[in-house]
Protein backbone atom coordinates (compact mmCIF):
# COMPACT_ATOMS: atom_id res chain seq x y z
CA UNK A 1 0.00 0.00 0.00
CA UNK A 2 0.88 3.69 -0.47
CA UNK A 3 -0.41 6.38 1.79
CA UNK A 4 -0.39 9.37 -0.03
CA UNK A 5 -0.94 13.11 2.12
CA UNK A 6 -4.45 14.75 1.12
CA UNK A 7 -3.41 17.97 1.87
CA UNK A 8 -6.22 18.25 5.19
CA UNK A 9 -4.63 17.24 8.07
CA UNK A 10 -4.64 13.74 9.40
CA UNK A 11 -6.46 12.05 6.20
CA UNK A 12 -4.33 9.78 3.92
CA UNK A 13 -5.32 8.32 -0.01
CA UNK A 14 -4.59 4.54 0.72
CA UNK A 15 -3.41 3.13 -2.88
CA UNK A 16 -3.28 -0.22 -3.42
CA UNK A 17 -0.38 -1.82 -4.75
CA UNK A 18 -1.75 -4.92 -6.89
CA UNK A 19 0.26 -7.97 -7.72
CA UNK A 20 -0.96 -9.15 -11.24
CA UNK A 21 -0.32 -12.81 -12.80
CA UNK A 22 -2.66 -14.56 -15.23
CA UNK A 23 -5.55 -14.74 -13.05
CA UNK A 24 -5.88 -11.13 -12.26
CA UNK A 25 -4.17 -9.51 -9.16
CA UNK A 26 -4.16 -9.65 -5.61
CA UNK A 27 -3.51 -6.52 -3.45
CA UNK A 28 -3.28 -5.96 0.41
CA UNK A 29 -5.92 -3.13 1.36
CA UNK A 30 -5.58 -2.81 5.48
CA UNK A 31 -1.88 -3.98 7.23
CA UNK A 32 -1.93 -3.34 10.79
CA UNK A 33 1.52 -2.29 10.84
CA UNK A 34 1.31 0.06 7.81
CA UNK A 35 -1.94 1.72 9.21
CA UNK A 36 0.21 1.99 13.04
CA UNK A 37 3.50 3.62 11.18
CA UNK A 38 1.61 6.52 10.30
CA UNK A 39 -0.16 6.86 13.45
CA UNK A 40 -3.61 5.82 11.87
CA UNK A 41 -6.28 4.19 13.71
CA UNK A 42 -6.29 0.14 13.66
CA UNK A 43 -9.43 -1.11 14.98
CA UNK A 44 -12.62 -1.28 12.94
CA UNK A 45 -15.24 -2.76 15.23
CA UNK A 46 -18.40 -1.83 12.88
CA UNK A 47 -18.11 -2.38 9.02
CA UNK A 48 -20.78 -1.07 6.41
CA UNK A 49 -21.64 -1.07 2.94
CA UNK A 50 -24.32 1.53 0.84
CA UNK A 51 -25.61 0.90 -2.23
CA UNK A 52 -26.88 3.39 -4.66
CA UNK A 53 -28.47 2.66 -7.98
CA UNK A 54 -28.22 6.11 -10.11
CA UNK A 55 -25.73 7.78 -11.12
CA UNK A 56 -25.10 12.01 -9.64
CA UNK A 57 -26.57 10.39 -5.74
CA UNK A 58 -25.61 12.31 -3.55
CA UNK A 59 -24.98 11.55 0.28
CA UNK A 60 -23.61 13.38 3.09
CA UNK A 61 -22.09 15.42 4.38
CA UNK A 62 -22.13 12.79 7.85
CA UNK A 63 -20.36 13.03 11.23
CA UNK A 64 -20.75 12.28 14.46
CA UNK A 65 -20.79 14.63 17.48
CA UNK A 66 -18.15 13.99 20.04
CA UNK A 67 -17.78 11.57 22.24
CA UNK A 68 -18.91 9.50 19.18
CA UNK A 69 -16.49 11.00 16.69
CA UNK A 70 -15.49 8.29 14.49
CA UNK A 71 -12.46 7.28 11.93
CA UNK A 72 -13.62 5.89 8.38
CA UNK A 73 -11.55 3.90 6.20
CA UNK A 74 -14.12 4.30 2.94
CA UNK A 75 -13.43 2.11 -0.46
CA UNK A 76 -15.57 2.04 -3.58
CA UNK A 77 -16.22 -2.12 -4.28
CA UNK A 78 -18.52 -1.14 -7.34
CA UNK A 79 -18.42 1.94 -9.95
CA UNK A 80 -17.25 5.29 -9.05
CA UNK A 81 -17.48 8.32 -7.02
CA UNK A 82 -16.22 11.65 -6.10
CA UNK A 83 -15.22 11.15 -2.19
CA UNK A 84 -15.42 14.70 -0.14
CA UNK A 85 -14.20 15.41 3.33
CA UNK A 86 -14.36 19.02 5.04
CA UNK A 87 -12.04 19.10 8.31
CA UNK A 88 -14.31 20.32 11.05
CA UNK A 89 -11.54 20.53 13.95
CA UNK A 90 -11.41 24.25 15.12
CA UNK A 91 -7.73 23.29 16.05
CA UNK A 92 -6.66 22.19 12.79
CA UNK A 93 -4.03 23.53 10.61
CA UNK A 94 -6.89 22.47 7.61
CA UNK A 95 -9.92 23.50 9.59
CA UNK A 96 -13.07 24.45 6.96
CA UNK A 97 -11.35 23.60 3.95
CA UNK A 98 -11.96 20.32 2.06
CA UNK A 99 -11.13 18.01 -0.68
CA UNK A 100 -12.27 15.29 -3.12
CA UNK A 101 -11.27 12.15 -4.26
CA UNK A 102 -12.19 9.44 -7.31
CA UNK A 103 -12.54 6.21 -5.55
CA UNK A 104 -13.10 3.17 -7.56
CA UNK A 105 -13.73 -0.63 -7.95
CA UNK A 106 -11.13 0.26 -10.63
CA UNK A 107 -8.37 1.90 -8.52
CA UNK A 108 -9.06 0.33 -5.54
CA UNK A 109 -7.88 3.61 -3.79
CA UNK A 110 -9.17 4.13 0.06
CA UNK A 111 -10.07 7.12 2.16
CA UNK A 112 -8.27 7.44 5.19
CA UNK A 113 -10.89 10.00 7.58
CA UNK A 114 -9.93 11.15 10.99
CA UNK A 115 -11.90 11.73 13.72
CA UNK A 116 -13.36 15.67 13.52
CA UNK A 117 -13.95 15.09 9.30
CA UNK A 118 -17.78 15.65 7.56
CA UNK A 119 -17.59 13.38 5.08
CA UNK A 120 -19.99 12.73 1.84
CA UNK A 121 -20.08 11.66 -1.57
CA UNK A 122 -21.76 11.30 -4.98
CA UNK A 123 -22.02 9.01 -7.45
CA UNK A 124 -20.32 9.12 -10.89
CA UNK A 125 -21.75 6.04 -12.22
CA UNK A 126 -24.52 3.49 -12.13
CA UNK A 127 -24.84 0.75 -9.50
CA UNK A 128 -22.45 1.61 -6.57
CA UNK A 129 -21.55 0.03 -3.73
CA UNK A 130 -19.14 1.55 -0.92
CA UNK A 131 -17.53 -0.43 1.81
CA UNK A 132 -16.80 1.51 5.72
CA UNK A 133 -14.56 0.51 7.44
CA UNK A 134 -15.79 2.85 11.40
CA UNK A 135 -13.93 3.00 14.14
CA UNK A 136 -16.04 3.54 16.29
CA UNK A 137 -20.29 2.02 16.90
CA UNK A 138 -22.93 4.07 15.52
CA UNK A 139 -24.62 6.57 17.93
CA UNK A 140 -27.94 7.89 16.58
CA UNK A 141 -28.16 10.67 19.46
CA UNK A 142 -24.55 11.56 17.87
CA UNK A 143 -25.38 11.74 14.24
CA UNK A 144 -25.10 15.25 12.69
CA UNK A 145 -24.34 16.74 8.50
CA UNK A 146 -23.85 19.82 6.68
CA UNK A 147 -25.74 20.50 3.46
CA UNK A 148 -23.75 19.78 0.29
CA UNK A 149 -24.48 22.66 -0.86
CA UNK A 150 -23.45 25.02 2.06
CA UNK A 151 -21.37 28.35 0.77
CA UNK A 152 -18.97 28.30 3.80
CA UNK A 153 -17.18 25.71 2.08
CA UNK A 154 -18.07 26.00 -1.85
CA UNK A 155 -17.85 22.31 -2.34
CA UNK A 156 -17.71 21.66 -6.21
CA UNK A 157 -19.44 18.58 -7.20
CA UNK A 158 -19.19 17.14 -10.49
CA UNK A 159 -22.59 16.84 -11.44
CA UNK A 160 -26.17 17.78 -11.25
CA UNK A 161 -27.68 15.85 -7.86
CA UNK A 162 -30.31 13.47 -9.46
CA UNK A 163 -30.87 12.14 -5.93
CA UNK A 164 -30.48 12.85 -2.53
CA UNK A 165 -32.30 11.93 0.58
CA UNK A 166 -34.75 15.07 2.56
CA UNK A 167 -32.23 14.67 5.88
CA UNK A 168 -29.30 15.15 3.45
CA UNK A 169 -31.22 18.18 1.37
CA UNK A 170 -32.68 19.76 4.60
CA UNK A 171 -29.49 19.82 6.99
CA UNK A 172 -28.62 23.78 8.01
CA UNK A 173 -27.19 25.99 6.40
CA UNK A 174 -23.47 27.39 8.51
CA UNK A 175 -22.86 29.58 5.84
CA UNK A 176 -25.50 31.48 5.34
Amino acid sequence: MRFEATGLDGAWLVKIEPAHDERGFFARTFCEDEFRAYGLVTRFPQHSISSSSRKATLRGMHFQNEPHAEVKLVRCLNGSIWDVIIDLRANSPTFRQWRGFELSAENGSQLYIPKGFAHGFQTLSDNVQVNYLISEFYEPSAANGLRYDDPMFGISWPLAVSTISDKDLNWPLRGA
